[in-house]
């Protein structure tokens, strides 16, 4: 569980001449287990819709974690989900779009809570840009990724996926988001076909580049920075040590 104090949001707009300046609030969770986050997304969606926040964007990590999108693809699981412990590795459905892919350490998830009609933007727009913001975050380290062919969800190098998407959005508002590999433990990868396409390989920036890394807090950073270019936002409210509280009674 997530202990501590309540989010205290201060994101405002600001007028500059014609146009509205707009702020992001960036949480930082560090490693958040799965169904916690979850959670914390399902609360925040209800927050965005009353407008009690403005847009809000949680970057984290989660432990090994498989995730089922919506339509319960679990037959692309290769393993017996018995067996899921085994690897020290959990599975859990969801109400998002997509198929099943993993998530774990060394892997930046980045879950947008932003209002789609405030930006005046619809769903296939937004997925574009939530590539676009992976796109942009490879090349910064001489990768050149680009979006699939028809039917490939994500961001990828030839035949190597390195980044995936998959997005919930409600009245407008979205939850869930992108998951880029920075330095995953790969092997995990093979216990599933990943987004339910066969005969595909997962990469990651590490095994696509032989640029020195800096600490992966800026790479994270760096992630964070992509997104809010590409979704114009002017300005970014750090919340380094952001506290949640999680209630089931909320």
């Amino acid at each position: 569980m997530l202990h501590s104090a309540p989010i205290l949001h201060l994101s405002i707009y600001i007028h500059h001449g014609m146009r509205v300046l707009r702020s992001l609030e960036v949480l930082k969770l560090g490693v958040v287990n799965y169904l916690d986050a979850l959670k914390l997304q399902e609360k925040l969606v209800l927050d965005r819709k009353s407008h009690r926040i403005w847009d809000t964007l949680l970057s984290l990590q989660h432990p090994p974690t498989y995730t089922v999108g919506k339509r319960q693809t679990v037959h692309n699981l290769l393993i017996p989900q018995s067996e899921l412990e085994q690897i020290g590795a959990e599975l859990h459905y969801t109400q998002r779009g997509g198929d099943i892919t993993f998530h774990g350490p060394h892997q930046a998830i980045l879950y947008p809570i932003i209002s789609l009609r405030d930006m005046g933007i619809g769903a296939r727009s937004y997925v574009e840009k939530m590539e676009l913001t992976m796109i942009e975050m490879a090349a910064q380290y001489g990768v050149k990724a680009c979006p699939g062919q028809a039917g490939e969800t994500g961001v990828w190098l030839g035949e190597r996926k390195i980044g995936a998407i998959g997005v919930r959005i409600s009245n407008g508002i979205t939850s869930h988001g992108l998951a880029f590999n920075i330095d995953p433990d790969l092997t995990y990868f093979r216990h599933i076909i990943p987004c339910g396409i066969a005969d595909k390989e997962v990469t990651s920036l590490r095994r696509e580049t032989h640029s020195i890394f800096p600490p992966e807090e800026i790479i994270q950073e760096q992630l964070i920075s992509c997104f809010a270019r590409i979704f114009d936002y002017d300005n970014l409210i750090w919340k380094e040590d952001a506290s949640v509280v999680i209630d089931g009674t909320e």
